[in-house]
């Protein structure tokens, strides 16, 4: 039951399971089917076969289900899981803003004082219109319209007793002991309470806003503010009353979600795995419950955290997001669960793709987006998977009528003891007691004379404390995320509702991201647009906290280097209607009487009515521009053989480029043409490169279903050619000195030689490129017109042009570069060649004639020539005496020769034995007559020349 149940909240596999475990056959077909699609796909990466064994083997042990093999489980599930994770990582969404800025691009305010860091802790007052900050050892008040001002400032330094004691506790000194103000929150009017880790000794204090002071009286911050600046915390003050999640103890081992008021004391959760299991908090806030409200119920502040799982058992540790409630009435239990709450409940929320089956497990940040009525109340969460490989988040929104109906009316889990004593968690099928466990005070129990937790009766409260988690899960809106984008890590994010001049409400969401960006998206009814990114930090650091203030317009970003303020809407970076009207945004319109792109929340209402906006992207509302004449194209001189850039910048990351050339489409195998990000660049620029060059923006609009192109830009490419020079006068020939020092000149680039003048109608429309690069300076072009142009090899914004006849080096690179690049590739390949000739030459593995140069070589006293191989063959016939050998029809000064034959009939392999008789060698002298008894192996090696396929020489 606990494998098919971490299934199910891993890879959304529907598994009904009953409570002894058993799996119903139609979804048990369901699970196979996508056990064996995942494994499929995992095993076309090979990387992960071992992987998978050793992982199996592991994991044998950990997922037993009756009727399903222990080894067939292990192995499917961690086939599901990989497979998932494959799939994920490799066809994932891919999410693009539509215009990127960067930060020198936009006027943003910044705020940060030298030795201060960690601008962490962000309070926005609209009263006052302050925004206060938290840092590490000072607390700051800036003006809200602009960071840039400075208010007042506070320090609150740790004393050196405090400091003492946790360095001894082994904590760093210029890093951990100091005081990080964690808790900002607004008591009163004129009050701030505010609490700090003070070297690991939290503290809370009162500043007074009059004079922006501290009171002086401090009170224990355990409970209220964690230890470790680096530790998970969350905390919001509520009719005076602070709500924190924070861990304990100094290890940090005891978490708790506690309710902080002078009057009563410190109300706490239960110390225990069920209720808070290593939970990392990143949210809470209060929703309240309304005058109208027809059941009476109180208040409830609601805590988001992801914890280890407790219900579900895998191989590692699981996480799971959760969000839990308390009820703000809450008083504790009068005997059981004293000073501990009464209405703590948590249950599960699910944020998952459902076409992948993958489910992200990691919530890092809430916000809540309150409306006049709870019901209207919509709260976002930015999530992730465990596995950061994947490289995902998600942003999933859930209504809050779907969470009260988990927490209403939701099934109990309870522990069970199975076999070998293990405890497990499953469905509390029972009837549970009345009133509903972890239920706030209605008029229902009102009537019932139960007027606050402490009259509550002890079943109740006994079954709260052993039954705190629900089953049922909270889903989100449209069972799917709202955004996903690859690659990027949210790390905050903040809502605004906006309304269009369509009338209709949009959501639009500001997330920051892990690497100091800003991503602004809004949230239609079936997809979501990302309208722009923002690098809002300096340094690639994380954003770790974002406010916004819907009276200024400006979104406010919180790293450890600093503040840092941005407008909502960049609506006047849009020049022109089509880029205003394609870019989406409920902020911006376009005004046809100035022509510019405004915002519609300032504008007065007169001028709303002349205003346009299309959020689906339709950019033929727009008005109709008349085009562009060539007469008012700019204006573009180089040079022959010089490089032309001729720049076209694109706002938009959904467009992309089209050059023309008088009128025809340029690519990139266009002659020396080269497209890129920023403009078009022309290599060597040649007559036949002059004319009209126009760059268009091609944009597609999904929504409106429309390609949408404009005109960027527009020049016009002429040659400037060199002037005429004087006539020149006939000189007599010049002496064999004078030339060579007019070629040494002329080769470093030092003498400028005349030419004959260079006109338009000497110009035909081929270039020749000469390999090698031409160096003799006396050379003038052809009457045909045909000129030799010699391309720049480096490409400056503003070159400078050479003249045509100068032989400046960096004027070769098409010339020299490839053939430098061909020749060494040539030289490289023929030593490769030749040494493999060499070694195979030298091991004996070439034929005879190899053989014969390595002899010769090598000094070898080998026979420089030797007749064709017979083999020896094997018989048991006799040679005939007739045929026996006769050493003395040889001359004498060859007497030895045969001799040396037969010895040089060695072992080769193919014999095993040094002769080629069977083991002697037949005598000789000088005789005609031999007097050694012929054998039947004796061949005639002397008429019979034996030259082995792959055997050295005979020895003369």
């Amino acid at each position: 039951m606990n494998l098919l149940s971490a299934l199910e909240n891993l890879m959304l596999v529907p598994a009904i399971v009953s409570s002894r475990g058993t799996i119903t056959s139609p979804h048990l077909k369901n699970f196979r089917r996508l056990r064996r699609a995942a494994l499929v796909q995992v095993f076309k990466c090979a990387g992960f076969n071992l992987v998978f064994f050793f992982f199996c083997a592991f994991c044998r042990g950990n997922f037993t289900v009756p009727k399903l093999s222990e080894s067939n489980m292990g192995f499917g599930v961690l086939g599901v899981f990989l497979g998932l994770l494959l799939e994920v990582s490799t066809h994932g969404p891919h999410s693009v803003p539509r215009t990127s800025w960067k930060r020198q691009d936009l006027d943003l305010l910044e705020f940060s004082e030298p030795g201060i860091s960690n601008y962490s802790t962000l309070l926005l007052s609209e009263d006052r219109d302050a925004l206060y900050v938290g840092a590490r050892e000072a607390i700051f008040e800036l003006s809200k319209r602009n960071v840039t001002v400075r208010n007042h400032k506070v320090q609150w330094k740790v004393a050196e007793n405090p400091m003492m004691m946790c360095t001894l506790k082994g904590k760093s000194k210029e890093r951990d002991c100091l005081n990080y103000i964690r808790v900002l929150q607004i008591v009163d009017d004129e009050r701030l309470y505010v609490c700090g880790t003070h070297a690991f000794q939290p503290q809370c204090d009162y500043l007074n806003l009059r004079d922006f002071s501290m009171e002086g009286r401090p009170e224990e911050g355990r409970g209220k503010c964690s230890y470790d600046p680096s530790q998970s915390f969350t905390a919001v003050m509520v009719d005076g009353e602070l709500y924190s999640g924070t861990a304990y103890n100094f290890l940090g081992s005891e978490p708790i979600i506690s309710r902080y008021s002078p009057p009563h004391s410190l109300l706490r959760t239960e110390y225990s795995t069920s209720w808070l299991n290593e939970p990392s908090f990143v949210f809470a806030d209060v929703i309240r419950a309304g005058k109208h409200r027809v059941d009476g119920e109180d208040d409830k502040i609601y805590y988001f955290f992801t914890e280890v799982s407790v219900e579900y058992e895998f191989f590692g540790k699981l996480l799971i997001p959760r969000v839990a409630r308390v009820c703000k009435g809450d008083l504790g239990g009068q005997r059981t669960l004293q000073k501990k709450w009464t209405s703590f409940l948590k249950a599960k929320l699910v944020c998952s793709m459902p076409e992948l089956n993958f489910v992200f497990n990691v919530v890092h940040d809430v916000f809540i987006l309150k409306g006049k009525d709870w019901r209207d109340t919509i709260f976002y969460g930015i999530f992730t998977s465990q596995w950061g490989n994947v490289g995902l988040s998600a942003v999933c929104a859930y209504n809050m009528t779907a969470v009260e109906e988990v927490f209403s009316k939701g099934k109990y889990m309870q522990k069970a003891t199975v076999e070998q004593s293990h405890t497990k968690w499953v469905r509390y099928n029972g009837i549970p007691p009345s009133p509903r466990a972890g239920a706030c005070i209605n008029s229902q129990m009102r009537q019932q004379n139960i007027s606050s937790s402490l009259h509550l009766p002890d079943k109740t409260l006994q079954f709260v404390r052993d039954h705190p988690l629900l089953e049922d899960p909270v889903l989100p809106i449209g069972n799917r995320p709202r955004l996903i984008t690859k690659d990027v890590n949210y790390t905050q994010l903040v809502v605004e509702r906006v309304r269009a001049l369509d009338g209709n409400i949009y959501d639009v969401i500001f997330s920051g991201t892990d690497k100091g960006v800003l991503h602004k998206s809004v949230v239609f009814e079936e997809d979501v647009h990302i309208v722009e990114e923002i690098q809002l930090l300096k340094n690639s650091e994380p954003i770790k906290n974002l406010l916004l203030s819907s009276k200024t317009r400006s979104v406010y970003a919180g790293s450890d280097s600093g503040v840092v303020q941005s407008p909502t809407a960049f609506c006047g970076k849009s020049s022109s209607c089509d880029d205003c009207v394609l870019a989406r945004d409920p902020y911006c319109a376009w005004d046809p009487d100035t022509a510019a792109c405004v915002g519609i929340l300032d504008a007065p209402k007169e001028q709303l009515r002349r205003l346009i906006q299309s959020l689906n992207g339709d950019a033929d509302k727009c008005p109709s521009v008349s085009s562009a004449s060539p007469q008012d194209y700019q204006r573009v001189l180089v040079k022959p053989g010089s490089s032309a850039e001729l720049p076209c910048l694109v706002k938009s990351n959904f467009a992309h480029v089209m050059w023309k050339s008088n009128g025809s489409l340029l690519n990139e195998a266009s002659r020396f043409h080269f497209i890129a990000e920023n403009g078009l660049l022309i290599y060597s620029v040649a007559p036949e490169d002059q004319g009209y060059y126009e760059c268009w923006s091609v944009e597609w609009a999904p929504a409106a279903g429309k390609n949408f192109s404009r005109l960027l830009a527009g020049y016009t490419l002429n040659l400037q050619l060199p002037p005429r020079p004087p006539p020149q006068t006939k000189h007599a020939a010049t002496t064999a000195s004078s030339q060579e020092t007019t070629s040494a000149h002329a080769a470093e680039g030092n003498v400028k030689t005349e030419r004959q003048p260079l006109t338009s109608a000497g110009f035909t429309s081929t270039v020749l490129l000469t390999y090698p690069p031409q160096t003799d300076s006396s050379l003038t072009p052809p009457p045909g017109g045909t000129v030799r142009l010699q391309p720049s090899r480096n490409l400056p914004p503003n070159p400078v042009i050479p003249r045509p006849d100068s032989q400046d080096p960096s004027a070769e690179y098409l010339q020299h570069n490839n053939s430098v690049a061909l020749l060494f590739l040539f030289l490289l390949f023929f030593l490769l060649f030749s040494a493999a000739m060499v070694y195979n030459c030298y091991m004996q593995y070439l034929p005879a004639p190899c053989l014969r140069l390595r002899a010769a070589l090598l000094g070898s006293n080998k026979c420089a020539h030797q007749t064709e191989y017979r083999a020896c063959e094997a018989g048991l016939m006799e040679a005939p005496a007739a045929d026996k050998i006769n050493m003395t029809e040889q001359p004498a000064q060859n007497g030895s020769q045969a001799a040396k034959n037969l010895q040089a009939l060695r072992d080769t392999g193919y014999e095993t034995e040094p002769e080629c008789s069977n083991g002697r060698v037949p005598s000789h002298n000088s005789g005609g007559d031999s007097s050694s008894q012929e054998k039947p192996f004796d061949v005639d090696c002397d008429s019979q020349s034996i030259q082995f396929a792959d055997a050295d020489e005979p020895y003369c």
